[in-house]
């Protein structure tokens, strides 16, 4: 036989063997089949063969505990707050801290309603609309949801008095979970604006123009002030494998988020056999793990300093405040005409504006900064108003094994809407990144097409008001952006490293103080400048851990949260003793006149310098500073002896300036503060520190405010006449720490500090609490041979 006709045999046997083959199609199982185990503390761990079934008892048990917040948040991306709740009436959007007016929110989803804005995003090819797999899990997670509710007889069934048999509580849609997603999506970008958007008209065109000149310094003042107070935050520190004990990776999760409303974290176990086995936390309504661990990999996230959006400044055409020039051309704004049921029946219209930069705007947090007038309107350039790419990524996630894994997952969908991302895996290697959904503004950018007000907020807070006449203003574009107008993940920052990165909500600068992040645009973050108390002390725990054993362990790493090291009283309390001993008389200057010492000054030097429950001197310490801090405006100046340096981040400022007046009728003021609310000097924290619910449940807790450098950060509400007693806003919320072992049962301890329900008749509705309260935490149960040995009750649900 030739080699030709050799070669041509070969050939088509190849090509034969490559060839396409017809398989029949296995037809899709019609309906759901999920098991449900629960162990202790009310978690389960939900199995099923296809991702809807996973979806199904996720949506199920989700339900069951926290029916009253969910039927809440779908009233409000459905556009019924005004008619359910009453137009006058407001919420709090717990994520943000914005509160806002039920008939403006109103406005503003009804609008997304009407310009099916998440049916479009639903419908894009990934990654810009949902993989196929996301898709069964929310057609799953809304079956089990309403199969619930069918089960207890709707509204009337359940048993949270909260909501029981109101018209409010009802199935849902698989629109109404995605327009829950996208209200997540929008969070930190139009989601601080929802009163401004929804409420904004055009003056009269015959309107005066202002009289008065803006000061736009005393603007930016405002909004940076009122951007601090939001106080979402996070810790997250990933040990390497030349920072741990056993030469693997470690995490440590602590993100601060409300224990109130939505924007809880549920905890689940989700399993469909080789396809997907996560465990950990997820935002109320999203049925992916956003905060867990797989079996060789743990991440967590942090709130970034990233800004989500720009405003844009436009100049209007005389006579005409719904045309804007944009290149010296009159240009119409669109307009739409939204309605709204009010709750005696009627309806209420509105006209809403926009440019083609986005929704024309008048506040943003309640801040009336952005007036419509004759000559000027604004308008809010959002850069995740096309982001669903974040329910692609949180997927990817969840079956990721490698810190790198992670890294490409970020760099191919681009779809975090505003967090920082950290990871360990069990070869020892760490991530931190903060590849997340940004506009693209340069500085060069910001310093040409910065309006007058956008100098002042770029120099307060880095954030450009843009001059929207101009095309050249739009923002840029990378190569390597998955959308238009973002930064590519060439041009955000990122650390792959095998010793440890953490972050505590400062920016990526100092995220490893051995290979600090530079030369990144300011709208990403800031470089160079004085950290955060509570990211000083988490840097100062994790050296001092090194440099004492070299290495740590999974136990050291939650000690280091737990240990609840009071940062700003390791920097100054000496000063402060010093001080109150050299008040002359024994008499310290207050507001109001002089105030007897006492033993005061023996308490704080008897101190331990921490936020526990016993601690004795915190409460005495925690009013000075708080009241002592504003010495500074903010800003530090005036409250320290040395002052920050680049050269020593970590260590500065530091010293108490005890000349300065305020910080000395800070003394007498938090003696005063304490006396009013029949605090001893020596009360241990326990005993005013407490989380008081509507049901009258009381809990105290450790921790304390993250402003004072407690890494183990809580919002603790001051109360004049009780002192921390009283619903706690936020603080510590789904906890992990994990650790890698060698085998294929991650070492973990979590707490979810609230408890996984929402309602007050539930066994878990405090049960966590109360453990958190003794310093305890729930043992990780992951592998099947565990999970089996853990299960309390076992649930088949077909459907």
């Amino acid at each position: 036989m030739s080699r030709r006709r050799l070669a041509l045999l070969l050939s088509a046997a190849l090509t034969a063997t490559l060839a396409p083959v017809a398989v029949a199609a296995t037809p899709e199982r019609k309906g759901f089949d999920a098991t449900i185990r629960e162990t202790a503390y009310g978690i389960p761990h939900i199995s099923g063969q296809e991702f809807k079934d996973v979806g199904y008892g996720y949506g199920y048990k989700l339900a069951s505990e926290t029916i009253c917040v969910m039927a809440d948040t779908y009233t409000t991306v459905r556009g019924q707050r005004s008619k359910f709740f009453g137009q006058a009436g407001s919420y709090v959007f717990r994520g943000n801290g914005a509160t806002v007016n039920n008939l403006n929110s109103d406005f503003f989803f009804q609008q997304v309603i009407d310009d099916k804005r998440v049916e479009k995003l639903m419908a894009a090819p990934a990654p810009n609309g949902p993989l196929p797999e996301v898709k069964q899990l929310v057609t799953g997670y809304v079956a089990g949801y309403n199969r619930w509710l069918a089960d207890v007889g709707g509204s009337k069934g359940v048993k949270d008095p909260t909501c029981a048999g109101k018209p409010w509580v009802t199935k849902i849609t698989e629109l109404d979970a995605y327009r829950r997603f996208y209200q997540l999506a929008l969070l930190a970008s139009s989601g601080v604006a929802l009163d401004g958007i929804g409420a904004a008209q055009p003056p009269h065109p015959s309107a005066p123009l202002p009289a008065s000149k803006v000061d736009h310094e005393q603007t930016a003042r405002l909004l940076d002030e009122q951007w601090e107070t939001l106080a979402i935050g996070s810790n997250a520190v990933a040990l390497g494998k030349d920072a741990t004990a056993n030469r693997k990776g470690m995490l440590l999760g602590n993100p601060h988020f409300p224990w109130i409303g939505s924007e809880r974290f549920y905890q689940a176990h989700l399993t469909v056999p080789g396809k997907l086995d996560v465990t950990g936390g997820s935002l109320l309504g999203v049925p992916l793990v956003l905060i867990g661990h797989t079996e060789k990999m743990a991440w967590s996230h942090t709130v970034s300093t990233a800004f989500r959006f720009t405003p844009f400044q436009l100049t209007l055409v005389p006579g005409s405040p719904t045309t804007y020039l944009y290149d010296g051309t009159p240009t119409p704004m669109t307009s739409r005409k939204v309605s709204v049921q009010l709750q005696d029946g009627t309806k209420q219209t509105r006209t809403l504006w926009s440019s083609h930069h986005g929704p024309i705007l008048t506040s943003i947090l309640g801040l009336p900064i952005f007036p419509w007038t004759p000559a000027t309107a604004w308008a809010l350039g959002d850069a995740n108003a096309p982001n669903f790419r974040y329910l692609n990524h949180f997927f990817e996630v969840n079956k990721a094994q490698s810190a790198k894994q992670v890294l490409d997952v970020l760099k191919r969908n681009q779809g975090i809407p505003w967090v920082n991302t950290i990871a360990a895996d069990d070869k020892g290697d760490t991530l931190y990144a903060d590849i997340s959904v940004t506009p693209h503004v340069t500085n060069d950018k910001a310093t040409l097409c910065n309006t007058a007000l956008g100098h002042a907020t770029y120099a307060y807070l880095r954030l450009p008001v843009l001059d929207g006449s101009r095309s050249s203003c739009e923002w840029g574009n990378d190569p390597d952006a998955v959308q238009p107008g973002t930064f590519g993940p060439k041009n955000m920052p990122f650390l792959l490293r095998s010793d440890y990165v953490t972050n505590s909500n400062d920016s990526y600068w100092l995220s490893q103080p051995r290979q600090p992040l530079t030369g990144y645009s300011r709208i990403i973050g800031d470089e160079g400048t004085a950290r955060a108390l509570r990211t000083r002390s988490g840097l100062v725990m994790v050296e001092e851990g090194l440099a004492k054993g070299g290495r740590f362990t999974r136990q050291e790493l939650q000690d280091l949260l737990y240990s609840n090291r009071q940062h700003a009283g390791e920097l100054t309390r000496d000063d402060v003793v010093a001080m109150c001993r050299a008040f002359p008389g024994g008499l310290a200057p207050s507001s109001s006149g002089p105030v007897a010492v006492g033993t005061s000054c023996d308490v704080l030097a008897q101190w331990d310098l921490r936020d526990n429950l016993n601690s004795r001197g915190a409460l005495l310490f925690r009013r000075f500073w708080t009241r002592a801090a504003a010495a500074s405006g903010g800003t530090g100046v005036g409250l320290w002896k040395t002052p920050f340096s680049a050269a020593d981040p970590v260590n500065t400022p530091r010293g108490l300036n005890t000349a300065h007046p305020q910080v000395v009728l800070a003394y007498g003021d938090a003696l005063n503060d304490l006396a009013g609310a029949g605090i001893p000097v020596d009360a241990p924290l326990g005993q005013f520190q407490k989380d008081l619910r509507p049901d009258g449940t009381s809990t105290p807790y450790h921790g304390g405010p993250g402003g004072l450098g407690v890494f183990n950060a809580m919002a603790a509400p001051w109360d004049a006449k009780k002192g921390y007693v009283g619903r706690l806003p936020h603080g510590s919320s789904f906890i992990q720490t994990v650790s890698f072992d060698g085998d294929a049962c991650p070492d973990a301890q979590t707490m979810l500090t609230y408890s996984q329900s929402t309602n007050p008749k539930s066994r878990h509705y405090a049960d966590q609490t109360r453990l958190y309260s003794k310093g305890g935490w729930v043992k990780g149960i992951f592998c099947e041979a565990d999970v089996k040995r853990a299960t309390l009750s076992t649930q088949r649900l077909r459907g």
